[in-house]
């Protein structure tokens, strides 16, 4: 179904992408400092989930240039997939940080640290009007755009996260309940692994060249075989070339009437495309009703036709 997405300025959002960066790189080096003097698990774990999000900010930024650039003969699709990739890496490298900040986090339970509480609360603090920033300068961002939505949240959620932190240094300074700091840890952690666990399915499925998600693709079956002239599509291929851009290839059976017409089959099909379901690249193949393949698949690369098997063969065959 189509989307509509508001205009950003491209300097402007570059601007806005790379303030966030630098904020969120002092903070991170702040915190970790803050944590192994104040002996802080909970500060170093607030710092690593800040500096996840500060490399997804620089993925997004690095991408956002690059994906500007043309396709060319090396990359024909263009270059808008980087910004998946790179996300791929960051959500697994988040998993491994989660899983590490558990077992750091468990054997600190069982002997808790001296924890300097001042510290901690001084420098949530810092991480709270940080993160709060952040997100002031991604909000407006994020309507055009999914991957900035979800840097939205991220800071959003770190912004939570640190009045855990704040938390967790009060109750050290009032009741010395040290062992608040690895639970509050643990607690991160377990909220690293939900975001990291439950985003690296997207960019998985971009990558395995999965349907969008958001497209019905019986509807688009559907949608192409209700128009005037077509009896059959298979062999359809519809998946997600770019964050915003679904592409679709199929085969189309024509009837013997339709196949003098064969333009303006297209360009109606094409039509339904574009404005049903948002798909702007679409490549056709038309057959004939009477030379068409038999018992294809409708996904897929189904059985080959008589005559495709023999020109297979007689290739195989001057080879």
């Amino acid at each position: 179904m189509p989307h509509d997405h508001a205009h950003i300025d491209p300097a402007s959002g570059d601007r806005r992408v790379s303030i966030a960066i630098w904020a969120n790189g002092l903070l991170t080096v702040a915190q970790i400092v803050g944590g192994i003097l104040s002996g802080s698990l909970a500060l170093i774990a607030d710092a690593l989930h800040n500096f996840s999000d500060m490399a997804s900010l620089v993925i997004a930024f690095a991408a956002r240039k690059i994906a500007r650039r043309p396709a060319d003969k090396r990359m024909t699709f263009g270059y808008g997939r980087i910004e998946i990739v790179a996300a791929l890496i960051n959500y697994t490298t988040l998993i491994l940080i989660g899983f590490y900040l558990i077992y750091e986090g468990g054997m600190r339970m069982i002997d808790p640290p001296e924890v300097q509480g001042w510290t901690v609360v001084i420098l949530g603090g810092i991480a709270l009007v940080i993160d709060t920033l952040t997100a002031l300068l991604t909000y407006s961002m994020q309507k055009g755009s999914v991957n900035i939505r979800a840097l939205f949240l991220h800071n959003l959620s770190d912004a939570l996260a640190s009045l855990a932190v704040i938390f967790a240094g009060s109750l050290i300074i009032l009741y010395d309940m040290r062992w608040v700091d690895p639970a509050i840890t643990i607690g991160i952690a377990l909220y690293i692994l939900y975001l990291a666990l439950s985003e690296i399915g997207g960019p998985i499925r971009t990558l395995m060249l999965g349907s969008p998600p958001d497209i019905d693709n019986d509807a688009v079956v559907d949608a192409m075989r209700d128009v005037d002239g077509v009896t059959d599509v298979h062999h359809v291929h519809l998946w997600q070339m770019q964050e915003h851009e679904a592409a679709l290839d199929c085969h189309v059976v024509l009837t013997a009437d339709a196949w003098s017409r064969i333009e303006q089959v297209k360009s109606e099909i094409k039509g339904r495309l574009k404005d049903e379901f948002n798909v702007g690249h679409s490549s056709l193949e038309f057959e004939h009703e009477d030379r068409a393949h038999k018992n294809a698949d409708l996904y897929g690369h189904g059985p080959l036709s008589e005559k495709e098997q023999k020109h297979v063969q007689g290739n195989t065959d001057r080879a």
